[in-house]
């Protein structure tokens, strides 16, 4: 199989999504994308793998990227962060994941009557720190509030809009046999810093949300210009939720190295108290790259430069084995084939 050349120009709109679980997915690709992608369909239009932003074609080489996303999470605060810093970085992630430069945000607040000034007040002011962080501005809101019991205290829906810098063309139909697969950092500290708040458990050296901003680690990778074929940030349903739908998109195998995925010893033994796999536990502030075998080196070099990149580490290949299979390999050569879950190991983490 020979890589898909980079698209000199999109000749479509790419409708976004969200994954995590084998329900999720097939309730966006039974009824969302057939009924939203009408009017591309209609218009004759070439239909592109889904990714985490829609791409918007300007004409004359200009192109953005547009996404939304809501935010739900329960406890709104927990360890490294709030839903406020959760909704900011979430959206600015998912435009980064398409190779763009995040630049304008929208915030809607949906509010439960009674639910205290105090804590609107220090959901706002982590939004404009997180904002700032990542060099984006919120520039248009809206604000509803619903009855007492409607609405669990505050959710937050963000739209954002970045700009795709030319030669970059990030998707997962360019993933090809041969690419190797790195992921910038250890896998599983969301999912379990948002259980411990939840459940009231206290795990001995008990980690922080790795919620963060991408945007600034993708604008170094773009330096591999048209080598960087794909990136998808690991938020619902972890690193396993991510690799099995490009797997699926691309219609290739994944091989994964086991040893070789980063995971805390505080997370990885929390996940075993919990009978969780570490491999399908949300985060925030993590993503999964893929880059041709003679790029990697490179990549993992950049990542290894950046802040917002800790213990990154190249763990897997693209092969033509098993197409729409992802298989782990353990430490005695033995593997097993990774699936979708039907749900999710842990509701409400976004």
């Amino acid at each position: 199989m020979s890589c898909p050349a980079p698209l000199s120009r999109y000749d479509t709109v790419q409708l976004a999504h969200g994954g995590g679980g084998r329900l999720m997915r097939s309730l966006i690709e039974g009824l969302l994308l057939p009924q939203f992608a009408r009017s591309a369909d209609a218009a004759g239009t070439r239909r592109l793998p889904p990714h985490d932003s829609a791409v918007l074609d300007l004409g004359g080489g200009q192109r953005l990227a547009f996404t939304t996303d809501s935010f739900v999470v329960q406890p709104w605060r927990f360890p490294g962060g709030d839903i406020g810093k959760l909704a900011v970085c979430g959206t600015v992630n998912d435009l980064a994941m398409a190779g763009a430069v995040p630049r304008f945000l929208s915030c809607g607040l949906i509010l439960e009557e009674g639910l205290p000034f105090d804590t609107l007040r220090q959901v706002i002011a982590s939004m404009q720190q997180a904002a700032e962080d990542a060099g984006v501005q919120i520039v248009t809101g809206d604000t509803k509030v619903v009855d007492r019991g409607k609405g669990d205290g505050i959710f937050v829906n963000t739209a954002g809009i970045g700009v795709i810098p030319a030669g970059i063309d990030v998707s997962p139909a360019r993933v090809c046999v041969g690419d190797k697969i790195l992921v910038s950092g250890d896998l599983g500290r969301h999912g379990i810093a948002i259980m411990s708040v939840r459940e009231g458990l206290e795990f001995e050296g008990a980690p922080e949300s790795d919620c963060a901003p991408l945007a600034g680690l993708v604008g170094q990778l773009t330096a591999l210009g048209a080598d960087l074929h794909c990136l998808r940030d690991l938020t619902r349903g972890g690193l396993a939720a991510a690799v099995i739908e490009i797997a699926e998109d691309a219609r290739v195998g994944i091989e994964l190295n086991d040893l070789a995925i980063p995971v805390l010893p505080a997370v990885r033994g929390a996940c075993e108290l919990l009978g969780l796999d570490p491999l399908y536990v949300a985060n925030e502030g993590r993503l999964v790259a893929f880059v041709p075998a003679a790029a990697a080196d490179h990549a993992l070099h950049l990542m290894q430069q950046h802040p917002a990149a800790d213990q990154p580490a190249l763990i897997g290949s693209v092969t033509a084995e098993h197409p729409g299979g992802v298989e782990l390999r353990s430490a005695f050569g033995s593997g097993r084939l990774l699936d979708l879950l039907s749900g999710e190991q842990m509701p409400r983490i976004c």
